[in-house]
């Protein structure tokens, strides 16, 4: 079954990879002829301002072609494709985010201003980004989500970039974050040949364990026994007490938890001495954090997925929104795992997600979806011979992802590999970074930018420089290590500038 898949793949491929003589009109390519695909628009767009459901307002200075198509059974893309003269000789697949469910067009906006061509799909439904309705019955929309679309779109932008331009792209490049990141990962482990470079940040990778393992396992511990919901209104009190333990650490006292692994922060600490309130937690509250921090396991002890960290919990993408939210049953990751657990593994929407059982329901989610969904393959060996080049990159705050499962899944590369992946392969963590942003470190930095040095230029990443920003001026920046080295203080000027730091061993 395997080498027919493949089989199908290859010529889908090959049939979409011929590139034209010469350059076709952008209303020209409604006549391109591509294997299970129509092409519904193809018209001159822009300058615009328009808002993406799920990246926020966006803005396109200049006039582009768009194409717009769908690959059946139901994959809505669009290519967007710059004026010749600006065009960089690239192409640039953006990832989405959540479930997906919509083209990513602010992302597509973002790659137009820098020259790329740009292909992002809606994944093979429609909805938004926490709506796993679409599975229930259609495994074959649960396939296109979970590996094929972002393929078969990759593949029918190729074609449609060589039609208008007259030539392929000279090199093609994936960018994602969240599930974006998953996609990334899916595209190397999956489909080497279809990207040269490729970032994938804050992956949801290992997506049944992380949603069930990490996400509904966070909801149980905090709403199955009513009195161990954690209100928005005590997240100061935990963000402030993993501060105190464990912010200086690493020698800098600077509202950032460098490496959380290290932080032995007991939750007893913090536990209310009578009664309750804002400043403290009671028993069951403390008793769910641990849960928390310690991640899902089953009866016999074997863990799940890696549990949550220390530190980042403040802000608008902290904890307040992932972990609390406005009332019971109102957090981002119940709502998240609630649909998935409902919709794509019992696929029955009457489910009482809570009840789930970890010894009987998880290994028939695993069974069911994983081989679909699941970016988790550590053999990434024949991307490496495509001479493909990864970032991955993964916020040390992250309350969405554990972070620890981007550090375990490196390590399983390198292992699955015999040794180092770095000339191919590195991993960026980001100390005090939530969920692809926000937080209290340095979350801006332009991982495409260090991608683009390596496959063009051979010349790898030994540090990205990163920029946090309050109201819009920047206030501090570090250097990002390829893991496992970490930046390390000189110990002469400022904490707040990278020119003061190394890159070196733990």
């Amino acid at each position: 079954m395997r080498q027919i898949h493949v089989f199908i793949m290859s010529a889908f491929a090959i049939a979409l990879a011929e590139p034209s003589a010469r350059a076709t009109s952008c209303d020209g390519i409604k006549e391109l002829n591509l294997p299970d695909t129509v092409i519904t628009s193809a018209n001159i767009a822009g300058p615009l301002s328009s808002n993406d459901p799920m990246f926020g307002h966006f803005e396109v200075k200049t006039a582009f072609c768009r194409i717009s198509g769908t690959i059946a059974p139901a994959i809505k893309f669009q290519v967007w494709l710059p004026p010749k003269i600006d065009w960089n000789g690239k192409l640039q697949g953006v990832g989405n985010g959540g479930v997906a469910g919509s083209i990513a067009e602010a992302s597509l906006a973002a790659a137009l201003a820098h020259g790329y061509s740009a292909v992002s799909s809606n994944l093979g439904h429609d909805g938004n980004a926490i709506d796993f309705s679409f599975a229930i019955g259609h495994p074959e929309l649960v396939a296109d989500w979970g590996h094929r679309a972002t393929h078969v779109m990759t593949v029918a932008a190729k074609a449609i970039v060589s039609a208008y331009y007259g030539a392929p792209p000279v090199k093609s490049y994936f960018v994602g974050c969240s599930g974006g990141g998953r996609q990334g990962l899916m595209e190397a482990q999956r489909y080497p040949a279809d990207y040269d470079g490729i970032v994938a940040g804050d992956p949801t990778a290992d997506f049944t364990r992380l949603t069930l393992g990490g996400r509904l396992w966070e909801a149980i511990s905090t709403l199955k026994v009513p009195t161990a919901y954690i209100p928005a209104n005590k997240i100061p009190a935990i963000a402030a007490a993993t501060l105190a333990a464990c912010d200086a650490l690493d020698g800098i006292k600077d509202g950032i938890i460098d490496d959380p692994r290290r932080c032995r922060f007991n939750p007893e600490t913090i536990q209310c001495k009578a009664g309750d309130a804002d400043e403290c937690l009671t028993i069951p509250q403390v008793n769910a954090l641990r849960a928390i921090y310690a991640g899902a396991t089953n009866s016999k002890g074997e863990r799940i997925f890696p549990g949550y960290v220390a530190g980042g919990e403040l802000g608008p993408a902290g904890w307040a929104s992932y972990v609390s939210g406005s009332a019971p049953k109102k957090s981002s990751q119940f709502l998240y795992a609630d649909g998935f657990a409902r919709d794509m593994v019992m696929e029955n929407p009457a489910y009482d997600s809570l009840s789930f059982d970890y010894n009987r329901d998880l290994p028939v989610a695993i069974a069911k979806l994983s081989k679909s969904i699941d970016a988790t393959s550590p053999d990434l060996s024949d991307f490496r011979a495509q001479g493909g080049k990864m970032i991955q990159y993964h916020g040390w705050s992250d309350p969405g992802v554990s972070p620890r499962s981007s550090v375990e899944y490196y390590a399983r590369v390198t292992l699955q590999l015999g040794g180092d992946p770095s000339d191919f392969y590195r991993l960026f963590m980001v100390p005090g970074m939530q969920h692809c942003v926000g937080g209290p470190g340095p979350d801006h930095f332009d991982a495409l930018a260090a991608l683009e040095e390596w496959v063009e230029h051979g010349k790898a990443p030994d540090r990205i420089i990163a920029t946090h920003m309050t109201d819009g001026k920047v206030d501090r920046s570090r250097p990002l290590c390829p893991y496992p080295q970490v930046a390390h203080w000189t110990g002469s000027g400022s904490t707040d500038q990278a020119e003061n730091f190394i890159c070196g061993a733990p």
